[in-house]
């Protein structure tokens, strides 16, 4: 591996000159984190540009050759993970510490490993002795990696790690709300890839929809909004781009009469307010049953008063702010509805408007009717609607009743009888007794408008490869 040695402090030191950049800021403080550098579609032409000198002696090097070069990626990305988390927790705001800012830079060396380790053989399809027939699994050429500002390294990490195994170069258009941690990890992953392979370009909406409609461009892979997805369906459509979608999600989770309210309660606490609640499968609106109803909410509000909330670079807070003002006023709104409605706030919705950054407080909101607002809408942020109800068919009915379904738990001591009701839930993946609880390991995608494709795992690879059948 070759680290270069004064990148330690260059990376925090990257984000803190001017440059005539565009200046990002601290959510939790208001402070200047640094200036991203303001990219343009020239940028983007160069990017792709080099990215066609380098890729074919990539997809020449082969597996064995690629597999090394994520895991010698892996060893850099853990050689500065301080550094990483620390830019991280600046600019996203997350905390260092609880599932947040060192957790996601464990992420990314962890499904970097397994990218890195999962096999991937042609397959043999038909053999009889008069026809043979296999399956393989070709580099498709230029991966276009668009991803969000909740979780900006793990995910790119998600999209580009299983593309540069299958032999592809990538370009990287990081959120415009967090592109200076994305630089920093792309910075940190070229010290052991070959020059060219792999860019970022940071950019708005124009590079965006530029590296969405380029020819050259074989296929994009987007985490982010429905709406910016769809746009990113039409741009792609006249190059006919392969695409992997990981779009909104509005998760429910639903609690059997049987579950023991105290020894869920963390489960379903982390289940919702992971990242503050700015995750994409997230649990979003819970459906508890009417016998223990009160005991899940008073168990829940338990456990939500322990959890302190603050500003990132304090080692005791687990909570931080929201990213951003937009996705604070809608925090904001949704509860207000909320409260108007006559539903019951049991913990939050007071944020203290004299602290600066964008802090909402955890918040739990009872007694909900199914259609409020903060149900039907996807909250994205500390706020968990919980919905009573008086049968399993109910819950089942009002969990499948929006147009998104891309994560979902149910929560039982009963395993068969929580598969049973998680195999009528409309959701790319049902947990039981746990949710969002990804792996590299095992394939994750969404079902109705929260997106197609599949990512992680052996069909994760497959889903950036063009496939190839070898007849005769």
């Amino acid at each position: 591996m070759s680290v270069v040695p004064e990148m330690k402090q260059a990376l925090l030191a990257s984000v803190s000159a001017a440059d005539n950049g565009r200046k990002i800021k601290d959510p939790a403080t208001g402070e200047t984190v640094g200036y991203a550098p303001q990219h343009g579609v020239r940028d983007l032409q160069n990017a792709v540009d080099l990215a066609r000198s380098a890729q074919p002696a990539w997809a020449d090097a082969g597996h064995e050759t690629r597999s090394a070069a994520l895991l010698a990626a892996a060893d850099a990305v853990e050689a500065h993970a301080e550094e990483l988390a620390q830019i991280l927790s600046r600019e996203q705001g997350k905390p260092l510490n609880g599932p947040n800012a060192r957790f996601e830079i464990g992420a990314c060396s962890a499904w970097l490993r397994a990218a890195a380790g999962i096999p991937l053989e042609p397959e043999t399809l038909v053999d009889d002795g008069e026809t043979r027939a296999e399956v393989h699994y070709r580099p498709l050429g230029i991966v276009g990696a668009i991803g969000p500002w909740n979780w900006p390294m793990m995910i790119t990490i998600w999209q580009v790690a299983p593309a540069l195994r299958m032999g592809n170069a990538v370009i990287v258009k990081p959120s415009e709300y967090t592109p200076l941690s994305v630089l920093a990890l792309v910075e940190v992953l070229n010290t052991v890839l070959p020059a060219g392979l792999l860019t970022a370009v940071s950019g708005g909406r124009d590079v965006g929809e530029a590296l969405a409609s380029h020819p050259a461009v074989s296929k994009i892979m987007f985490t982010g909004s429905t709406a910016t997805g769809k746009a990113i369906i039409k741009s792609s459509a006249d190059s006919i781009k392969r695409l992997t979608l990981e779009l909104g999600g509005n998760d429910a989770g639903i609690v059997l009469p049987d579950a023991d309210a105290k020894a869920i309660a963390e489960g379903l606490f982390w289940g919702a307010f992971i990242n503050t609640g700015q995750t994409c499968a997230a649990l979003k609106r819970l459906y508890v049953h009417e016998d223990i109803y009160d005991a899940v909410c008073e168990a829940l509000t338990e456990v939500a008063s322990a959890m302190p909330m603050g500003v990132g670079l304090d080692e005791n807070n687990v909570l931080g702010p929201l990213q951003n003002k937009a996705q604070y006023d809608i925090v904001e709104r949704l509860v207000d509805e909320a409260r108007k409605s006559g539903a019951r706030i049991l913990i939050g919705g007071n944020p203290d408007t004299e602290q600066p950054g964008y802090f909402y407080p955890t918040t739990l909101v009872a007694d909900i009717d199914n259609n409020n607002p903060l149900v039907v809408e996807e909250q994205f942020g500390p706020a968990l609607p919980i919905i009573r109800y008086k049968t399993v068919d109910e819950a089942v009915a009002m969990a499948n009743a929006l147009d998104v379904g891309l994560g979902a738990s149910v929560w039982s001591p009963d395993l068969e009888q929580a598969r049973t009701v998680a195999a009528r839930v409309q959701a790319g993946t049902v947990w039981i007794n746990k949710h969002g609880a990804v792996d590299p390991r095992i394939p994750f995608g969404g079902a109705k408008q929260s997106g197609y494709g599949l990512e992680f795992g052996v069909e994760g690879l497959k889903h950036l490869a063009q496939p190839q059948i070898i007849n005769g």
